[in-house]
């Protein structure tokens, strides 16, 4: 595919090779989105919302199901001991697969009131659960179940599984979505997709300086001039690989727009995976799509 990678700083050069193709590994979903790497498996997982199902990828195997119904399953990721950790949708609930694959809801309520309809999620070294809670689940019939948010905001939120705590972290996002780590856990990217339904609201990353259990020290680390933030990933140099309307925009950990990956859709999330988590996949309006990178990512179980 002619014009994939577009280079804007040299240093993309360093994280892409000029003659991997952009592949198309699926193109039958309806929205594809939350994709996670099951290395002790040699799998990739991910999320077709509308189609109120979970997918699996394996090399050399194709595409089977994964979980149907999924329960309207949004954003993905895994704990330190390998577990399944799954945004709902439909359960307006953060759930966990366990080991022998029953599924435990782990928080659906602050101060006794349902969640919006958490989005996207990451696991900290310290077992703690992070997530976002905008209300695109509830909104209508189409990802979720079309219900009145109970909740005052669009929160960040913070859970200890080994306590129950839930607590808000960040409370002044319009429509709080994609987030991860910086490789030591010092900062906390969040992206806010307020424009998806409102122009004058922010299309951008924002980053946080992590101290226990609060963020401080808020800044803008990219304003995204097309499309959305919606979901993204770092490699181990922190640089940043996030969805961008028709493609993947990376950023060097300074904020430095360096290069786009052309997708040719509307692309919804990416995760780095493969024996040497060099292979970087991407779920694109009806399609799950990889590319090989020279980039590494960050390791997770």
């Amino acid at each position: 595919m002619a014009g994939v990678l577009e280079r804007i700083d040299n240093k993309f050069n360093d994280l892409t090779i000029g003659s991997a193709a952009l592949e198309v590994l699926y193109d039958q979903c309806r929205w594809a989105e939350g994709p996670v790497w099951f290395g002790d498996a040699n799998m990739l997982v991910w999320s077709d919302i509308p189609n109120n199902r979970m997918l699996r990828w394996v090399p050399d195997g194709g595409v089977s199901a994964f979980r149907t119904p999924s329960n309207y399953v949004n954003g993905n990721t895994r704990d330190r001991q390998g577990r399944l950790i799954s945004c709902s949708h439909g359960a307006r609930a953060v759930l966990r697969t366990e080991i022998d694959g029953t599924i435990t809801t782990l928080v659906d309520r602050y101060q006794g009131k349902r969640l919006n309809s958490p989005n996207d999620v990451v696991v900290k070294s310290d077992g703690t659960i992070w997530f976002t809670d905008p209300p695109y689940g509830i909104l209508s019939d189409y990802e979720g179940h079309k219900s009145d948010q109970e909740q005052a905001g669009c929160y960040v939120y913070r859970f200890d599984p080994a306590t129950g705590s839930l607590t808000v972290v960040a409370d002044d996002f319009a429509k709080p979505n994609g987030l991860a780590f910086s490789p030591d856990e010092s900062l906390l990217y969040v992206s806010d997709t307020g424009r998806s339904h409102n122009p004058d609201w922010p299309a951008q990353i924002r980053k946080f300086a992590v101290s226990g259990d609060r963020l401080t020290n808020p800044g803008v680390f990219a304003d995204i001039d097309s499309g959305l933030p919606d979901g993204f990933r770092l490699d181990t140099e922190g640089n940043i690989w996030t969805s961008a309307g028709p493609g993947v925009n990376v950023y060097n950990p300074a904020g430095a727009l360096l290069g786009r990956i052309h997708t040719g859709q509307s692309t919804s999330n990416v995760t780095f995976g493969g024996p040497a988590r060099n292979r970087l996949f991407i779920t694109s309006s009806q399609y799950l799509m990889a590319i090989y990178v020279t980039a590494t990512g960050l390791q997770y179980p």
